[in-house]
């Protein structure tokens, strides 16, 4: 049974919902949901987003997740629905952060929506109060100067593309490139609008990315630079050992 099936008919329950009074709502024949629910057929796309709107949860909470081992409650509210963005807390309420590093970096893709995927990640604690939801990536690469291979950028989640300020660095989330972190800009041709991705290393050219690609963006709050360590040494245990040189508290998860 796939994961959209189980979830339809959690959400039902939890809602205390039979099929015939979902269907109504849904404005669909009670058969027609009975077969999603066991996984004999699949929803079409717009059925998706009107699934996902009555229950107030993401798409990708409702295709990705398994919601039965998920605590609804934890997911952040972005606008009228819940995302797959668990809010890690220590035992005085303090936001905790969660920590992607490079080698969890190419599932992130795959894993964002999974709060299985999430849990396992470490987390850390910074020196100073945040506001909103924020996440640690691992940077690869040598595009953006002065941080090295290996550096840690902290970002703080944008609700909208349209909290995106030209010429600021992002962490950003696409369909086809994964994680990256790059200088932004918006372009407008006539009503559709586009980011362009800029390198500070002028090896690197820039390239445009439709917005329609764009999954999550983070916007820059901090970096922690791990470039001194040998690739293999990037490992949690040596990653805690640096950040609690700078006063960031970080474990793994227990």
């Amino acid at each position: 049974m796939s994961k959209i099936a189980k979830n339809i008919r959690v959400l039902r329950v939890l809602k205390k919902l039979s099929q015939e009074q979902l269907s109504t709502e849904l404005d669909i024949p009670r058969s027609r949901l009975g077969s999603y629910e066991e996984g004999r057929a699949e929803p079409p796309y717009d059925l998706l987003i009107k699934i996902a709107d009555y229950f107030h949860v993401a798409i990708d909470a409702l295709v990705r997740a398994d919601l039965a081992k998920t605590d609804l409650q934890s997911l952040i509210k972005i606008g009228k629905n819940r995302i797959l963005f668990p809010i890690t807390v220590d035992s005085f309420g303090n936001d905790l952060i969660e920590v992607v590093p490079l080698k969890a970096s190419a599932g992130y893709l795959n894993g964002y929506a999974d709060p299985e995927f999430i849990k396992e990640l470490p987390i850390m604690n910074l020196p100073f109060k945040i506001v909103g939801k924020h996440r640690a990536f691992g940077i690869k690469g040598d595009s953006m100067p002065p941080l090295k291979d290996g550096s840690t950028v902290v970002g703080k989640y944008l609700e909208s593309l349209s909290e995106i300020k030209d010429g600021q660095t992002y962490i950003v989330l696409t369909r086809n490139d994964g994680l990256v972190y790059k200088r932004l800009f918006r372009q407008k041709k006539n009503s559709n609008e586009t980011f362009e991705f800029h390198s500070d290393n002028p090896a690197y050219e820039p390239y445009v990315i439709p917005n329609e690609e764009i999954i999550e963006v983070w916007g820059f709050v901090c970096s922690l630079n791990i470039g001194e360590f040998k690739p293999q040494d990037l490992n949690v245990d040596s990653m805690i050992k640096f950040l609690q040189s700078y006063r960031v508290e970080m474990a793994k998860r227990s």
